[in-house]
């Protein structure tokens, strides 16, 4: 499983530098590409102040409910090493990856000249990403997440972790991911689930009235994926969270089922 072959530094302590982007930004956004504050900005538009401390406050309160209400981090970071097998030369995207946490993890998990690009639409979170979780492998850029400035099968995973809820077009973010994802590569969710019991709906009502949260039920997200053609899809549900794993067939998978036909 391989992302089409791009040229990348061979200093993994140089890893992100203009240079990197070319062969993964399409032509029409490059030319709006800066480098500001340890990440590249595609986004001409700056957030205001208040709105940065109003998307800090939805990310943390949302993250805290996930994760005393749902799966742990550790539980996340388990699934996804069993999910994913990291520990190559991988390229990982990132999206909606908010102060970059789980970016850095799984930059931790790569080799050689793999890399983890962390994409979100927030100035502020940009920051605090450059400021805590930056490393030789993790690298960041704020852009649309509904609108991924990559040209397509760009990347071997591409991940959006405790992030999808957030968004006011969350469908059209995920159509985004499977367009950037390589042919058989892996793409994984975790995010809001509606859940059981009387207490976790509750709980997700109270996030969605006081944060915005979109609350997803448990057949949305996978369904989605199943109509844009990915396969081996896996769901993991716990209280007010769900885990979501696909794979995109490889090419020879289409060609074996055309010749069938």
């Amino acid at each position: 499983m391989t992302a089409r072959q791009l040229r990348v530094d061979s200093d993994p302590f140089a890893m992100w530098a203009p240079a990197l982007a070319r062969g993964l930004i399409r032509d029409e956004d490059m030319r709006s590409m800066r480098y500001r504050d340890g990440y590249t900005d595609l986004l001409a538009s700056s957030e205001r102040h208040r709105h940065g401390l109003t998307q800090r406050a939805r990310r943390s309160f949302t993250c805290a409910l996930l994760r005393t209400g749902g799966l742990s981090v550790p539980v996340v970071r388990a699934l996804i090493g069993m999910s994913l097998r990291l520990g190559g030369e991988a390229r990982v995207l990132d999206v909606a990856c908010g102060p970059g946490r789980e970016t850095a993890f799984l930059a931790g998990q790569l080799q050689g000249s793999g890399f983890v690009i962390g994409v979100d639409s927030s100035a502020s979170m940009m920051r605090c990403a450059v400021r805590a979780s930056s490393g030789p492998r993790a690298v960041y850029m704020r852009a649309d997440t509904c609108r991924l400035p990559f040209i397509d099968e760009s990347f071997d995973v591409v991940a959006c972790l405790a992030g999808l809820h957030l968004s006011a077009k969350p469908i059209v973010v995920l159509q985004d991911m499977v367009r950037v994802l390589a042919p058989g590569g892996r793409l994984v969710v975790s995010t809001s689930c509606g859940g059981q019991s009387a207490l976790s709906r509750k709980a997700i009502k109270l996030a969605a009235t006081v944060c915005g949260v979109r609350v997803f039920d448990a057949t949305t997200i996978p369904a989605v994926l199943k109509s844009a053609g990915m396969t081996d899809i896996e769901q993991h549900v716990r209280g007010v969270s769900q885990f979501i794993t696909a794979r995109r067939p490889a090419r020879s998978e289409f060609t074996q089922v055309r010749s069938l036909r």
